[in-house]
């Protein structure tokens, strides 16, 4: 079978979930400016893409295994192009832009949430060497595509003005509708054996699980927390033009991310991954500070681009040791997993908007809170190590 095929459809399903991601993030000044929407509302568009993205991994838990994952990844990509295009159109057509956008959101985020929960099961089950490595790969796509819709979207105002967002909306919308085809034709295999995944009660009895579910929370926040405030907070912190500030925000997030998982993507059967993970979030522990606290723009700036590198393996990482040491959690295990990371992607970016705006519209303030999300990764970390110990020396 052409496994290369499924690899491919994935891949272009997490360049889509980019999309999804951070096109909007682009735009929260303009969304600001435009449809006079407060900073305190803009941060709930992120909010409402990761908790309907929440709500579609609780769902999958319970109901991916029946309706088949080829339906549903392919429903993903529906979605994802369905929401895209409603972005252009919807906040024009009903009464109050700032719900348009919301609705717009909640749809493609419908999209990015399969793609999240089924993604990474269809390729653990593809018969490749080095999970771990492979699993990392893929994700780094997310990050490529988080680098091409910036610099493009960047291009794109710079030629035609930030005015034709909308049209750039549907342009985006064309990848997801390409990847119909490629997840209609591609082999899909099911990660555990048919009927012997575990339940969702039969996981949650695992004490494991509930670290590597803590886990993925602060990994989802370290992460969006710092990468969908990274246009403003270079642009009102830093005081850089728009186009400025969104190549060194984020795009250069994306791109230090993207490295970091090529690398263990390379060189992953070499690297311990806990001790990888341990020195990602003492390393994103120091990159929040150094943006929050440092006086000088270019510090600041290099703490916001660092992080990047600090959460590259955070999302992945998790995955895997939990995928490693459960097994048969099938595709229950890798929606909860998303749902976590979901919850935490809703709670860092939104908690960095509201102290942001109750500090008087100062982002170092609001990037101080982030410091929270690295330090309960590091003491997750610690309890999984401590229960793998106890384990073998028992």
């Amino acid at each position: 079978m052409n496994y290369r095929r499924t690899l491919l459809a994935c891949y272009l399903g997490f360049i889509t979930q980019a999309i999804a991601a951070n096109f909007a993030p682009l735009l929260y000044l303009t969304f600001h400016n435009e449809y006079q929407i407060p900073l305190g509302q803009i941060a709930l568009i992120s909010s409402t893409l990761f908790i309907t993205q929440l709500v579609v991994d609780l769902l999958c838990a319970r109901y991916a295994d029946r309706i088949g994952y080829r339906t549903c990844v392919i429903a993903a990509q529906v979605f994802s192009a369905s929401g895209l295009i409603a972005l252009a159109f919807l906040p024009g057509l009903l009464p109050d832009p700032f719900w348009g956008i919301l609705l717009a959101t909640a749809i493609y985020a419908v999209g990015s949430g399969l793609t999240e929960v089924l993604c990474s099961p269809i390729v653990e089950a593809c018969p490749f060497d080095h999970k771990e490595a492979v699993m990392s790969l893929l994700h780094s796509f997310y990050c490529w595509g988080s680098v091409g819709v910036i610099l493009l979207s960047t291009l794109f105002f710079a030629l035609f003005g930030i005015a034709h967002w909308r049209v750039l909306a549907c342009i985006w919308a064309l990848i997801p509708l390409s990847n119909i085809y490629n997840f209609s034709v591609c082999p899909i295999c099911h990660p555990a054996p048919e009927g012997k995944g575990m339940q969702t009660g039969a996981l949650l009895r695992v004490p494991l699980f509930w670290f590597a579910i803590l886990l993925m929370v602060c990994a989802g926040a370290s992460e969006l927390a710092m990468a969908q405030w990274a246009s403003a907070f270079a642009e009102s912190a830093l005081g850089l033009s728009k186009s400025m500030g969104d190549l060194a925000g984020p795009c250069l997030f994306a791109v230090t991310m993207g490295i970091s998982r090529v690398i263990y993507g390379k060189y992953g059967d070499r690297l311990d991954l806990t001790r990888f993970m341990v020195c990602s979030g003492l390393l994103c522990l120091g990159c929040y500070v150094t943006a929050s606290v440092s006086g000088a723009a270019l510090l600041s700036l290099a703490g916001c681009v660092l992080c990047g590198f600090s959460v590259g393996i955070m999302w992945p990482g998790a995955i895997s040791i939990c995928s490693q040491r459960i097994p048969t959690g099938g595709t229950a295990m890798f929606a909860l997993l998303a749902m976590a990371g979901d919850l935490g992607g809703a709670l860092g970016p939104s908690m960095v908007g509201a102290v942001t705006q109750h500090a008087g519209n100062n982002m170092q303030q609001g990037m101080l809170t982030g410091c929270i999300f690295p330090l309960g990764l590091l003491l997750s970390l610690a309890a999984l190590q401590g229960i793998r110990q106890r384990k073998a020396a028992a």
